[in-house]
C-alpha cells in the first residue's frame, strides 16, 4: 500500500439525503438545516477524513436562480459552516465546485463566455472563504474543466475580457477529478464526452494541477482499471473517489462497508495513488471502514 496516503470523505449529497426527509438540492440546506451540514462534516472528520468538501459543489448561478438565495449567500454559509465544525481541528476544507449542468456549445446551449461568468462567480465566492483546496470534480467534458480550472488558477481568461481580475495567479491547491463511463477494459478510459485520459493530462498540464484522478459515475471495481491507467500515464498526484454503488434516493447502496473498503484498498497500492475516499452512497460509516482498512 502507498505511504502517505491520505483520507478524503465520501457524499456529500445523498449523504445529506439521508438526514432530511427534504430532498430538496443540498446547498439549500447550507441556510436552511445548517445543522445537518456541521453534523456530516463532524462524522466525517471522527471517521477519519482529511480533506473535507464545503457544501458547495452545484451552488452556482443557474442552479441557485429563482432560490430567493444568491450565491454569494449560499457559499459564503457553506465555508463558515465548514470552518466552523473544522475550528481547532486537523482537517482540511475544500471548495467543492462541480460541473455546470448543461453543456457547452456547439452541444448545448452554454457559450464558454457564460460557463466562465458563472464559474467565476462561484469560485470567488468560495475563495473569499479560505479554502485549503479548490476541488473540481465531477466534470466530464476537459473543456469545461478548462475553463473552471483557468478561474481557479487565476490565469488571464482571453475569452472574457473584462474579468481582468483573473489575472492575478493564487496558490491554492487545485485538484481535478473527472467522472468516466468507459474504463480501460473498454479500450481505453473515456469521459461521457469522449475526453481519454491522454486528453485530460494533456488538456491540463498549463494550470499544473495538484492532484488528478476520478470520482463519482463508477464503483471501485469498475474504477480501478481508470486509475491505474492514470498510473501509467503521469506522475501527478492520483485520486480515487468512485461510488459506492449506484446511487438511490431509497434502499441505500449495494456495496457494504467492508467490500467498499476492500476495493478501494486495492486503488492504494497503485503507484501515484494518494487521495482515497468516496462519492455518491457512501457516508462516514464507509470512510471509517476505509481508514480502519489502510490502517491511517
Amino acid at each position: 500500500m502507498n505511504k502517505d496516503l491520505v483520507l478524503l470523505d465520501g457524499a456529500v449529497g445523498t449523504s445529506l439525503w439521508e438526514k432530511s426527509d427534504d430532498k430538496v438540492p443540498v446547498w439549500r440546506y447550507n441556510i436552511e438545516k445548517p445543522d445537518i451540514v456541521s453534523q456530516l462534516i463532524n462524522e466525517y472528520y471522527e471517521a477519519g477524513s482529511k480533506i473535507i468538501l464545503a457544501n458547495t459543489f452545484s451552488a452556482n448561478g443557474p442552479s441557485v436562480a429563482d432560490s430567493g438565495y444568491t450565491v454569494e449567500q449560499i457559499v459564503s454559509s457553506a465555508m463558515e459552516i465548514a470552518h466552523g465544525a473544522l475550528d481547532g481541528k486537523d482537517a482540511k476544507i475544500a471548495l467543492s465546485v462541480g460541473p455546470l449542468t448543461g453543456l457547452l456549445k456547439p452541444f448545448g446551449n452554454i457559450s464558454e463566455e457564460e460557463a466562465a461568468e458563472i464559474f467565476t462567480e462561484q469560485i470567488e465566492a468560495g475563495v473569499k472563504g479560505k479554502p485549503d483546496v479548490i476541488f473540481l470534480q465531477t466534470f466530464m467534458d476537459l473543456k469545461m474543466m478548462q475553463i473552471a480550472a483557468r478561474i481557479a488558477r487565476k490565469h488571464d481568461m482571453p475569452i472574457h475580457k473584462d474579468l481582468v481580475r483573473l489575472a492575478k495567479e493564487h496558490d491554492i491547491p487545485l485538484f481535478c477529478s473527472f467522472s468516466f463511463v468507459k474504463s480501460a477494459k473498454d479500450k481505453g478510459s473515456r469521459t461521457m464526452m469522449g475526453n481519454s485520459i491522454d486528453d485530460i493530462l494533456k488538456g491540463l498540464a498549463e494550470f499544473k494541477p495538484d492532484a488528478v484522478g476520478l470520482n463519482c459515475s463508477l464503483g471501485p471495481e469498475m474504477a480501478l482499471p481508470i486509475i491505474e491507467e492514470y498510473s501509467q500515464k503521469t506522475d501527478i498526484p492520483l485520486i480515487f473517489k468512485p461510488n459506492a454503488g449506484k446511487p438511490t434516493l431509497e434502499g441505500g447502496s449495494q456495496f457494504d462497508y467492508d467490500t467498499f473498503a476492500e476495493d478501494i484498498a486495492k486503488a492504494a497500492c497503485v503507484p501515484g495513488v494518494k487521495y482515497i475516499g468516496g462519492c455518491c452512497g457512501s457516508n462516514a460509516k464507509y470512510i471509517e471502514a476505509l481508514r480502519k482498512k489502510c490502517s491511517l
